[in-house]
């Protein structure tokens, strides 16, 4: 596929995905964040396979490829969606879109170090700059000084595990469709996350007979658009482009977890979340070593 229609592809998935972030918050404030989790993923495994069924996709893993499905899930789906899930029940929606937004910067250190490639000094900068930017965001309570969230630092390891499963996804894309790997990954995932929510939130399930229906509305948009839709085409994009490059675009998620934080949830975004965007923005702009690209560039043309 041509990488325009790559990048665009991108760009919708983090349109939906900023929404998707308010609108996960809302739903936990009707149901325990496990238990709705579980549910929400499990919709959206059983809609990626229909999509694939559709579209004629769908296949039994080879053997060896069960290690990444299994890797993947407890990374992508389950670490990923537990902290972010709980912390969204304990954060504000725009201060979780300002910390998902170092995703980039840490695909792109971590790449460097699994691949033993030791990150640059710019590199180090941006991610000290793009860390600034998260405690401008969190550091200061919603009430004043009160000091980090909790949910704060469960939406940071959120992305930390899920940026460790992009790695896995892109090793798994050289024999298996990524979109494929999501729809098993889905499933497992939710199977485990149900399991969690059994004991972590017993008779939780109970709560689902009393939302509104608007609950309904936002539940299908979050399980089958944001989560199902969007991640089959993140996961398929990280095998195209890879995850340094995929990662990139998740500066956007950021800014529209921002507007639908403000639209969904009516959150005031302050001058301290625009001074946060502004740092990691900078810092992802050096940490995923898109800055030192555009300065060779450059380079190259002044002296050619």
């Amino acid at each position: 596929m041509k990488q325009w229609k790559i990048y665009l592809i991108l760009t919708a998935v983090m349109l939906t995905w900023g929404f998707n972030l308010p609108s996960v918050k809302y739903l936990v404030s009707f149901v325990e964040p496990v238990t709705l989790t579980a549910f929400r993923i499990l919709l959206a495994g059983i809609s990626v396979f229909v999509i694939l069924a559709f579209v004629k996709l769908l296949r039994w893993p080879k053997k060896n490829e069960w290690k990444y499905i299994f890797l993947g899930s407890l990374l992508n789906v389950v670490g990923h969606h537990y902290f972010l899930s709980s912390g969204l029940a304990i954060t504000s929606g725009s201060n979780a879109g300002l910390i998902l937004g170092t995703g980039p910067m840490l695909t792109a250190v971590l790449v460097s170090l699994i691949m033993r490639s030791y990150p640059s000094k710019l590199q180090w900068f941006g991610v000290i700059i793009g860390l600034a930017g998260v405690a401008a965001t969190v550091l200061v309570g919603s009430g004043g000084a009160t000091g980090m969230n909790i949910g704060d630092v469960f939406v940071f390891v959120s992305i930390f595990v899920q940026v460790l499963s992009y790695i896995v996804i892109s090793k798994a894309a050289g024999s298996m469709d990524p979109r494929l790997l999501t729809a098993y990954m889905f499933i497992i995932g939710s199977f485990v996350l149900f399991l969690i929510s059994l004991v972590q939130e017993p008779g939780e399930i109970r709560a689902f007979l009393d939302v509104p229906p608007t609950f309904w509305l936002a539940f299908l948009f979050s399980a089958i658009i944001g989560t199902a839709v969007g991640h089959m085409l993140y996961n398929y994009s990280i095998g195209q482009a890879g995850p340094t490059k995929a990662a990139i675009f998740m500066n956007l998620n950021t800014f529209f977890s921002l507007v639908g934080a403000s639209v969904i949830l009516g959150e005031a975004i302050t001058g301290r979340h625009m001074f946060g965007l502004v740092l990691i923005v900078i810092g992802v702009l050096f940490g995923s070593g898109a800055a030192e690209d555009l300065i060779r560039k450059r380079r190259r043309r002044l002296s050619s």
